[in-house]
């Protein structure tokens, strides 16, 4: 077995000199791991200073790219890249951009770094450069001036009216003068037409004049024209008024003063009364169907000049069909509604909504049983229109029961096409000329 160096000494040299020697052998055998330790612990300093090195420049290079972000702006005259790049002959020219030169950050070397800081800085940079794209989109998303062109105007003016709404008040007014008895005067039929359009034109432009703090609430109608602002108030009002003062004229002294007085009397109603109950009352739902109720009332008086049983029977089929038709449509809204500020049935009366709508979908069968009794149509249009109110009390007597948005919506939709074919079988068997003696024979 080998002997250690000390131990071979002392065996060597004897006396005073082998005692020195041992000692200082066992010296350096002693001091030798404070070396090692302290050698180990001089390349862990340099190691922990490389680190902090990488630190430091990552920082510099994260708030170095934060400032070219920021201090980036395009030259007044742009020049041509000096990249290749694959470009049509329309677009020969890029844009070259020029940078502001940058001062180093100075950064603090007494702090130590860690793994945490280093995550930090890195989340840190990766937010900011989330914030600096939200703020460039947020730019991009600025209100812009629009631009009205003659072209967009006949469209904007066709939803301002509410073109829709106007083209079932005309059809309504004509199907009144058609089922009014007396012979059939075409200019009279016209003059109506385009009276009661006009009208109906002019009220529903008032109408989205006095709504637009409340629309811009609604998805349903945000994107109206004064919502968006693509026409001014003005320009709105001057509409309403320029439809108004024709269409009332034409009904007054084109047709008959009755009818030009119905038709200002239903422009008044619309705009001064429905409008602004729609924030205080549920009665805003009655006083819109009494609105609704008037054009066929309005047809027969420019066919007859007066006022009398069968006038109202069309206001009465009139008003009970709005009732399934507006409840079911406003079911749907009734979030639409309450953002706007509405005071809707739905919204506030929702049993009260559904049990309107279905005594109303049965008033239409009651109806349809007084026109004979009128003189209006003959015994034949009970019998053959049962079909379809039957089918729309059916809806109804669901939508009742169910409460839910799929039995309002075919509700909904059933009181789409249930109004036209009624009318066209009210037409169908209309009474003829000759009086109730003559039921069901043809006019010699």
């Amino acid at each position: 077995m080998a002997a250690s160096p000390h131990t071979l000494s002392s065996r060597l040299l004897t006396g005073w000199v082998g005692g020195c020697v041992w000692h200082l052998e066992r010296r350096s055998v002693q001091e030798s791991p404070h070396k090692f330790m302290h050698l180990f612990r001089s390349i862990n300093k340099q190691w922990i200073t490389f680190q902090h090195f990488n630190f430091l420049k990552r920082m510099y290079v994260t708030q170095l790219s934060r400032s070219l972000n920021q201090q980036v702006k395009p030259k007044p005259e742009p020049v041509a890249s000096p990249f290749p790049e694959k470009t049509s002959s329309s677009q020969a020219k890029a844009e070259v951009y020029e940078l502001r030169p940058l001062s180093p950050p100075s950064l603090s070397l007494s702090k130590k770094p860690n793994d945490k800081e280093l995550i930090e800085l890195e989340s840190a940079s990766i937010s900011e450069g989330s914030v600096d794209v939200g703020k460039e989109t947020k730019d991009e998303r600025q209100w812009k001036e629009m631009k009205l062109r003659v072209d967009d105007i006949p469209g904007i003016l066709a939803r301002l009216s509410k073109i829709k709404l106007t083209a079932l008040v005309v059809s309504t007014t004509s199907a009144g003068f058609a089922l009014a008895p007396g012979p059939f005067d075409w200019p009279c039929f016209l003059l109506t037409l385009v009276g009661t359009g006009l009208a109906s034109c002019a009220a529903n432009s008032i109408n989205q004049f006095f709504e637009v703090p409340f629309d811009s609430n609604m998805n349903r109608t945000k994107n109206r024209p004064l919502v968006r602002g693509q026409i001014s108030p003005l320009l709105a009002v001057s509409f309403a008024t320029c439809c108004a003062l024709p269409g009332v004229a034409l009904l007054t002294w084109g047709v008959n003063p009755l009818t030009g007085a119905l038709g200002v009397f239903n422009i008044f109603l619309y705009t001064c009364c429905y409008t602004p109950l729609k924030r205080i009352s549920i009665a805003n739902t009655w006083v819109g169907a009494v609105v609704g109720a008037i054009p066929p009332v309005m047809g027969w008086t420019a066919a007859t000049g007066c006022l009398d049983a069968g006038a109202f029977l069309l206001g009465g089929i009139l008003y009970s069909w709005q009732f399934p038709h507006f409840n079911a449509l406003s079911w749907g809204l009734r979030e639409d509604y309450s953002r706007g500020g509405y005071c809707m049935m739905s919204v506030t009366h929702p049993a009260l909504c559904r049990r309107v709508a279905l005594r109303h979908c049965l008033a239409l069968i009651g109806l349809s049983v007084a026109a004979p009794i009128l003189d209006v149509t003959t015994w034949t249009f009970p019998v053959i229109s049962l079909p379809i109110n039957l089918y729309i009390s059916y809806l109804g007597f669901r939508f009742y029961r169910d409460a839910d948005r799929k039995s309002s919506r075919k509700l909904f939709f059933c009181s789409l096409w249930h109004l036209p074919l009624f009318l066209l079988l009210m037409l169908t068997c209309k009474q003829p000329r000759g009086g109730g003696s003559d039921k069901g024979e043809p006019q010699s």
